[in-house]
């Protein structure tokens, strides 16, 4: 058996141990859809008359929504990571032959399949709300790649701030950043619309391109030039999560 035939069985042992983990704790899941649902109705319903954005303010929130909903299901992966650090269980397998490195893909790739999953009640939800995409087979396509781009840069960024922390507690508050960023970006109100230093972070944080990208393809007038910032920032923020990951786990395990 080759390194990387090895390697792929080892994280795919990994991922169904943390299938099990989440399916002994569902709560992981519902916390991940309840929050961005619960804003979604206050967004829509509830202050929604309030902007006046050019469509639906249902049309306009749920891309926003649906990033939000992947940064608010990172805060069990992170502290998941700082557990089997901190408990041993990366030490145990040093006596095994099984690569370390599998714990850590497993968990990202558990956190991007899990965090789709909680989108997809989420556009359910936007639907029933009165969502009307204009998006085309192209255009979801398109959709469905930045989501599983975004959620895979987050997905190691919260992975390195597990492994960086010195306790689950900790752990959980490093991913806080990345639940908040969402909502000083694009998502609920247009940045040109915000006041004096607000809109230029809004307009310079990663969030705003991918939120927009995400808008196009829905829309079913994606921009290239938008859709190409977003690439870059998914790529550079994965690149630097799993960077830190890397020597963290190095120099932890």
């Amino acid at each position: 058996m080759s390194a990387l035939t090895a390697s792929l069985a080892d994280s795919t042992t990994m991922m169904r141990r943390n299938f099990r983990h989440t399916m002994r704790n569902p709560l992981t899941l519902f916390n991940a859809v309840l929050m961005p649902m619960f804003m979604m109705f206050l967004m829509v319903y509830v202050l929604g008359g309030a902007f006046s954005v050019g469509v639906d303010y249902v049309d306009y929130a749920t891309p926003g929504v649906i990033i939000m909903t992947v940064c608010y299901g990172i805060g069990p992966t992170a502290t998941a990571v700082n557990s089997d650090m901190t408990t041993g269980f990366i030490n145990r397998l040093r006596v095994m032959d099984v690569s370390r490195a599998a714990v850590l893909n497993a968990h990202v790739i558990a956190t991007v399949l899990r965090t789709l999953v909680a989108i997809a009640f989420i556009i359910g939800v936007a639907f029933l709300m009165g969502f009307r995409p204009s998006a085309g087979l192209p255009q979801w396509l398109g959709a469905i790649g930045i989501i599983v781009l975004t959620a895979l840069a987050i997905s190691w960024l919260t992975v390195a701030a597990g492994l960086a922390a010195k306790s689950p507690e900790g752990a959980g508050i490093l991913g806080v950043p990345l639940m908040l960023l969402p909502f000083l970006s694009s998502a609920f109100t247009p940045a040109d619309k915000m006041g004096p230093g607000a809109r230029q972070f809004a307009e310079y944080q990663p969030f705003t391109p991918i939120i927009e990208t995400l808008r196009g393809f829905l829309t079913g007038t994606p921009s290239a030039g938008t859709t190409l910032t977003a690439a870059a920032w998914c790529a550079g923020l994965a690149l630097v999560g799993y960077l830190w990951a890397r020597v963290s786990f190095t120099k932890r395990a």
